[in-house]
């Protein structure tokens, strides 16, 4: 797991790196069949056609992996077989074998694969687990101060915190009924005890230092241009027209008037923010409140 940088053989080269793929065990290994599914476009755009995100259209075309976030498979050793890349997401993913309990026969799935799994290592789920590295287990039955990732938020729903690469969370505390986590932005929140992590550090770290260093390989990405609202008509963008550059006029915002700096995005009455102990750190005046 490294960074390879190119030479600088253009201005498009100079300066780009991309990752060595040195933990993929096969790289010439098609993806599993079974374990693969068609991935829709929809460039940015809801049921009706109205564009909701917008930069996004293009990009090469991949299918979907499909992925074990729930590990609801209790006490069946799973044999890594391979690891590999996922065009869908940063983290790396691995290929796992067991015998189905209730049908008897060889199954594979793709879970995230942590720092550290390699091929031929065993991993299990459920509460009979060891808390070694990427077992899967209720958040009661883990040793405060493990790293964890793939976190559920309800039981059963799969994991939604912590998935991308390079991240882990800190379970601080764990009872019967409530255990309480720091996720990797500062935030501590507080999650149903048998709710289900994984152990250890999701893998790909060094994906954060990655240069793109030219903008063909963000389209490949399926990201289009942004376009400074500064440079922008004012029929178009709230901040747009004036004599020659100007600064907007007024402070950062989107073309829809939302302002972009310094504003609460998080709904009032979300539910799940009755379950956050301490917000996330901000960068200017510290920890926010709750």
């Amino acid at each position: 797991m490294g960074i390879r940088f190119y030479k600088p053989t253009s201005p498009g080269r100079r300066g780009a790196s991309v990752s060595d793929f040195a933990e993929i065990t096969d790289r010439k290994k098609k993806p599993e069949k079974n374990l693969l599914q068609r991935l829709k476009r929809h460039g940015g755009r809801n049921h009706h056609g109205k564009i909701t995100a917008r930069h996004r259209g293009g990009g090469h075309k991949r299918m979907y992996r499909i992925i074990d976030f729930k590990r609801r498979i209790d006490g069946v050793p799973m044999l890594v077989t391979h690891i590999e890349y996922d065009p869908n997401r940063s983290a790396r993913i691995a290929l796992c074998e067991f015998t189905c309990p209730k049908e008897g026969k060889l199954t594979k799935c793709y879970i995230l694969a942590p720092n550290g799994l390699k091929a031929g290592m065993t991993v299990m789920s459920g509460p009979g687990a060891e808390p070694t590295l990427g077992n899967c287990l209720p958040l009661r039955f883990i040793p405060a101060g493990t790293d964890i990732h793939n976190i559920e938020m309800q039981p059963g729903r799969g994991g939604q915190l912590v998935r991308s690469a390079g991240n882990s969370a800190v379970l601080n505390a764990a009872e019967k009924d409530w255990a309480q986590i720091t996720l990797p932005s500062g935030e501590v929140r507080r999650l149903p005890g048998e709710c289900r992590a994984t152990i250890g550090q999701v893998g790909n770290s060094d994906h954060q230092n990655i240069v793109l260093g030219k903008a063909g390989r963000k389209r490949w990405l399926g990201r289009r241009p942004h376009v400074r609202g500064t440079a922008m008509n004012p029929i178009a963008h709230p901040m747009g027209g004036g004599e020659g550059r100007s600064a907007g006029g007024r402070h950062p915002c989107s073309p829809t008037g939302k302002l972009a700096k310094g504003g609460n995005t998080r709904k009032r009455r979300k539910p799940s923010s009755k379950a956050i102990i301490r917000r996330r750190k901000s960068r200017r005046n510290g920890y926010k409140k709750v």
